[in-house]
């Protein structure tokens, strides 16, 4: 039996349980073994072949889509939808073939913007599919050639270099320097450097430094390694099918639209049958009482509601945009002014993800450095004060800020008006710091000329550099940078505030601890003189270093974000910071943003790894940071806090975030530096990646929502004083006060054109004043009910009292209908003036500046009142809708009988405030 036969038996099988194996646990030979490999030839073509055929490509398969018809006779499937046609359907009847053409043309570009916004939302597993498909260099049959990553199979043997896109999941075998982007897969904001031992089998994803995974990329160094999961087995696929299973939530607007639009479809159908009932009993004709159920669910159907609800979420989308946030699915406007719990991603959102050094420890002192990111904007300050480096006591400073920015690959360019950073960003960080001490680094380098580099290489935790350092006396210099471990053991001196003494490890532990407490990367400095010579080896580096000092670097939070987080808690949102950072990380940038403020509201992955299902939910409500999390603790912190009741935004940017984001009932990914996948999955982008515009997207949102409870507040009264007067006249055994016809022009016409200015109206001084409305709180709460019964009644009173009025004092029908359509339409105009900001705008500034989308109302009522003129002047109007023209006296007493309603608004807004 050949070698290779023996491979293939043994690999056959293992296949059933290589799913459930701890990879990172596992020895490079037992890995090797376990997939029947070679650790240097790799895997032979013939084999790999047969494990093609047997496992499959290595792509990520989303599940089999509905067909497109099919999803488009799906939207259809509203109750809204339900009455829409049921309108058209009635106007048919009527022979209205205009107005009939209408309605079904608003039910036809619904659907179609519900049809669009579903096949965008299937995009996002292609996305995430797409994003893990690259070209790998592999070695095969002991030759490197380089394939589609979709060839790779278990067990291939899988090169690695800088900038390479990681193609499969791999156990890494050997590592030189290896550096790995892994912010998309695990939040981690740094690139992680890479080691091949093995890890006790609890450890995080994110930190398991002998795997690679799928997706990520090498920003340093190369390695080998063996692929262990391709496919839908990678943690990236993992994460896809967590997309597939995450709820794609209905927000609390569409909620409380398809609950109110199936309890009026019961209703108007109900108050129908009774009508025929009633009509048929008191010996009326089939057909008159036909008209008159007609006429009934004409005036009950609200055929403005469709279109005001579009309307306000499309400004509401336009004003957010102007703030920063595109909305990718309109019903999420007003789903972030209900939010209750925002869970927000720390780099790049909460923070400038422009790494900074904030702390300085050198020749014994302690400095601060002011400035964040990379511009070269700050100073360097001891005891408040700016450092004054011609004066005695600095030189330890100024040489450790020096090592930093000599023993350095990186750079800062100035491009596209901002600071650009052409490297890592930890290397960036020192850059930027010696600039704010007036050093550059052209400069720097021409004086102090590199001669040779022993690059980073994570078993060292150091990387060194030679420098010409005075050419007459033949001397060169040393300078180090690494971890404080590395550095230390190789130094026996250091600086204090008179020169160089004898090193005092404890002091600079102690300095070390300090800022690590305080959330801060630490990087130690060093330096070393030596004898003219032109290449470097670790001998030299090994004993006999000056220890320089300390440098503090932190990834600082964005003082708008600041701002915008109090913001969110002063209107009673809670913020939690989700993160795949390090906890001492998050805790220090949450504290400083006042996102919590004990160590019992932080809480990492492997703890949350270890609770149940109560004890989870608890940590969810009372945590307020969640470090090192994984993809799936995501998704469960979400659905966790939605159990509780709570409407969640969840902001992310990473392939980990995807499927949390769309578990959240709004998810927001960031434009700049989301992952497209992430887009894919959100409700709504940032794009400019900054929490504060999603502070201002609430604001926005809360003012979206007053405006349709406004246009509610306004709408339904119509429709329900026209169908009482059409049920009581039926009662009564009277003539219909309006006719069918008459009543789709007032709901199509006169009411639409007065309730699209409330679209318009400006939002609230005071809107992130008060708290989030309860989110269990109805469409249709007590007190608007209250509002909107006693408007009705008004309405009613009008329409039916002029009509009765008018006819027993002229006998004239369509002058009776004419003047009790009219005075209903001064009622709504006067009732649109209360509860609108348009007068208040007339004599008071709105938030420091006139708002001219404030005197939208002037519009709409001078656009009502001409199309009213037409409809009661023109013959034309006449002829078509029964009416009759009016003499000026007769308009006059339309509008005195309307006016009442401005005082019975006044007296409702005491109890039930509109603004």
């Amino acid at each position: 039996m050949t070698a290779d036969t023996i491979a293939t038996n043994t690999f056959a099988q293992t296949t059933k349980d290589l799913l459930n194996y701890e990879w990172h646990t596992l020895g490079e030979q037992k890995v090797v073994q376990t997939l029947a490999s070679h650790p240097e030839a790799g895997l032979t073509y013939e084999e790999a072949t047969k494990r093609h055929q047997q496992m499959g490509a290595n792509q990520l398969t989303g599940k089999s889509g509905k067909s497109a018809w099919l999803r488009f006779l799906e939207q259809f499937n509203q109750p809204l939808l339900y009455i829409l046609l049921t309108a058209g359907l009635v106007t048919l009847l009527l022979r209205d073939w205009l107005d009939a053409g209408v309605i079904f043309s608003v039910t036809l570009i619904n659907v179609i913007i519900g049809y669009i916004q579903e096949s965008k939302a299937e995009g996002a597993i292609a996305a995430l599919s797409k994003a893990v498909t690259t070209e790998a260099t592999l070695i095969r049959d002991g030759q490197k050639t380089r394939l589609a990553s979709t060839e790779l199979v278990l067990g291939d043997l899988v090169l690695l270099a800088s900038g390479d896109k990681v193609p499969a999941d791999l156990r890494l075998l050997s590592v030189r320097g290896l550096q790995v982007d892994e912010s998309a897969l695990t939040g981690e904001s740094v690139p992680v450097e890479k080691a091949t031992a093995s890890l006790v089998v609890e450890t995080p994803l994110a930190e398991r430094s002998n795997m690679v995974y799928a997706g990520s990329f090498v920003s340093f160094g190369q390695a080998e390694g063996i692929v262990v999961a391709i496919a839908d087995a990678t943690e990236t696929g993992r994460i896809s099918q967590l997309i597939e299973s995450s709820t794609n939530l209905k927000t609390p607007l569409t909620r409380n639209i398809d609950k109110f639009s199936k309890s009026l479809l019961y209703v108007i159908l109900g108050l129908a049958a009774l009508t025929f009932a009633v009509g048929l009993g008191q010996g009326e004709s089939w057909i008159d009482v036909f008209k008159a159920s007609v006429a009934l669910v004409v005036s009950a159907i609200p055929e403005g509601l469709p279109a005001i609800v579009t309307v306000t979420l499309a400004i509401g989308v336009s004003r957010m945009a102007r703030r920063k946030a595109i909305i990718r699915k309109l019903p999420a406007v007003e789903t972030l002014g209900s939010t209750t719990v925002i869970c927000s991603d720390k780099t790049g959102t909460l923070t400038e993800n422009q790494m900074t050094v904030q702390k300085i420890y050198a020749g014994g002192q302690h400095y601060t450095v002011s400035g964040i990111g990379y511009a070269p904007d700050g100073e360097i300050l001891m005891d408040r004060q700016p450092v004054d480096f011609n004066a005695d006591g600095h030189i330890a400073l100024w040489e450790s800020l020096e090592a930093g920015l000599l023993c350095n690959d990186s750079h800062i360019e100035w491009g596209n008006g901002q600071w650009d950073l052409v490297g890592t960003p930890t290397e960036g960080a020192l850059i930027t710091a010696a600039n704010k001490a007036g050093m550059t680094q052209a400069n720097l380098e021409q004086e102090l000329r590199r001669i040779d580099t022993i690059p980073f290489e994570s078993q060292f935790q150091y990387m060194a550099t030679l420098h010409e350092l005075d050419a007459k006396r033949s001397l060169n210099v040393i300078y180090l940078k690494g971890s404080v471990e590395a550095i230390l053991q190789r130094c026996d001196r250091m600086f204090d505030a008179q020169g160089q003494a004898p090193l005092n490890p404890a002091a600079v532990e102690q300095e070390v601890a300090s800022m690590a407490n305080q959330g801060l990367r630490v990087l130690a400095f060093a330096s070393k003189e030596v004898a003219t010579k032109r290449s470097l080896d670790r001998n030299d580096i090994d004993r006999g270093l000056v220890f320089l000092g300390l440098q503090g670097i932190i990834d600082p939070p964005r003082e708008e974000a600041i701002a915008a987080v109090k913001a969110c808690q002063s209107a009673g949102i809670q913020v939690k910071m989700i993160t795949g950072d390090h906890a001492l990380t998050a805790a220090a940038i949450a504290r400083q943003m006042g996102i919590c403020s004990t160590e019992e509201q932080v809480f990492t992955g492997r703890q949350l790894a270890q609770m149940d299902e109560n004890e989870f939910t608890q940590a969810a409500e009372q945590g307020m940071v969640f470090a090192r999390v994984a993809p799936e603790q995501k998704l469960h912190l979400v659905k966790a806090l939605q159990s509780q009741g709570e409407i969640v935004a969840m902001t992310g940017d990473g392939v980990n975030d995807a499927p949390a984001l769309k578990q959240a009932d709004i998810g927001v990914a960031m434009g700049i530096a989301g992952a497209e996948v992430a887009k894919e999955s959100a409700d709504m982008l940032l794009t400019d990646d900054n929490f504060a515009s999603i502070e201002a997207a609430v604001e926005e949102g809360r003012g979206v929502y007053r405006n349709l409870r406004k246009a509610i507040a306004f709408l339904l009264p119509i429709n329900v004083g026209e169908s009482m007067t059409i049920l009581i006249a039926i009662l009564l055994a009277t003539v219909l006060p309006i006719l069918p016809i008459q009543i789709l022009w007032l709901n199509m016409v006169s009411s639409v054109g007065l309730i699209v200015p409330l679209a318009f109206e400006p939002k609230s001084g005071q809107v992130m004043q008060q708290p989030p409305r309860n989110p269990r709180e109805k469409l249709l709460s007590g007190s608007l009910l209250k509002r909107i019964l006693a408007i009705s009644v008004f309405n009613w009173v009008v329409i039916f009292g002029v009509f009765q009025w008018i006819l027993q004092t002229t006998g004239n029908e369509a002058l009776a209908r004419t003047m009790a359509i009219n005075g209903l339409v001064a009622a709504e105009v006067f009732y649109l003036l209360s509860i609108t900001q348009f007068l208040p705008s007339l004599v008071v500034r709105i938030q420091g500046k006139r708002t001219p989308v404030a005197y939208a109302p002037a519009i709409g009522i001078v656009v009502v009142v001409i199309l009213q003129c037409l409809f009661s002047q023109w013959s034309m109007m006449n002829q078509v809708f029964d009416t009759t023209p009016l003499t000026f006296i007769q308009a006059l007493i339309c509008m005195g009988v309307g006016l009442p309603v401005v005082f019975i608004a006044l007296i409702l807004q005491r109890f039930d405030p509109l603004n």
